[in-house]
């Protein structure tokens, strides 16, 4: 690949390349190119589909620069490993998405079930169906993949569960951090709990979501860094932090 490749030859090309890779079935564009949302230094996002089997040597031996992950290294659930790479000058974040486990989600979510799975990087962590998520949104750029609309069951099922999250780790916070004025701690836990209600928020509404970047202003609960940042090392204030969390979460959505 050369400097003066375009965008289009080179989402192509490497699109092309992954496809060809023994065990991949189909390969998606993620993230905010495939939602319009990117800006010129916005990174790749792509995903390769696998059935039977995948064997990251295979990546490797691409020979793009980057790190490779093996099956399993970034945490062994839905999320199961990729790579970090530079293509052609550009940055490239490749996700490993095994078709059984897909099916498997993409079946659960529409009987409105899903688990809880913790993710480098994501104060809340995940939920399973975020695998289903990314077939809604993602562009398919080689083989075929299903597109599903948002479960009614699941809709039903996650708003609660997602709340009840966010309800512990507030009572945890209040029962094991206020009295000794810990405000890191808390500042923690209501920052998480935020995240847990707004995923609650965006599945009430039926609306996907693949990661937290923007999680908490498309729930309109950004109001909640006022409350964080008037936090002080001491046990009233900590308690009144929590209750005025509370109070929002409880009025959001």
């Amino acid at each position: 690949m050369t400097d003066e490749m375009t965008d289009d030859m080179f989402l192509d090309d490497v699109a092309e390349r992954l496809a060809a890779l023994p065990a991949v079935h189909a390969v998606t564009l993620g993230g905010s190119r495939a939602q319009g949302t990117h800006t010129p230094e916005s990174d790749w996002d792509l995903a390769l589909y696998y059935r039977g089997g995948f064997d990251p040597a295979t990546l490797r031996a691409v020979g793009w620069e980057g790190e490779v992950s093996e099956l399993g290294e970034w945490g062994g659930g839905v999320f199961n490993g990729g790579a970090w790479l530079t293509v052609d000058g550009r940055r490239v974040d490749i996700h490993y998405r095994d078709l059984e486990v897909v099916e498997h989600e993409l079946a659960e979510s529409r009987q409105g079930r899903f688990h809880w799975e913790p993710l480098m990087f994501h104060l809340a962590g995940i939920p399973s169906y975020l695998v289903v998520a990314e077939l809604a949104l993602n562009q398919v750029l080689r083989g075929t993949l299903p597109r599903p609309e948002y479960p009614g069951a699941l809709r039903e099922a996650a708003p609660p569960a997602w709340r009840g999250r966010a309800a512990l780790t507030l009572r945890y916070a209040s029962a094991a951090y206020v009295a000794r004025g810990q405000a890191t701690e808390v500042a923690g836990a209501v920052a998480t709990a935020a995240l847990q209600t707004a995923h609650a928020v965006l599945a009430a509404r039926g609306e996907w979501v693949t990661n937290e970047k923007r999680l908490l202003q498309r729930a309109d609960l950004r109001t909640v860094d006022t409350i964080v940042a008037e936090l002080r090392p001491e046990p009233t204030a900590l308690a009144e932090a929590i209750a005025a969390a509370e109070a929002l979460f409880e009025a959001t959505g």
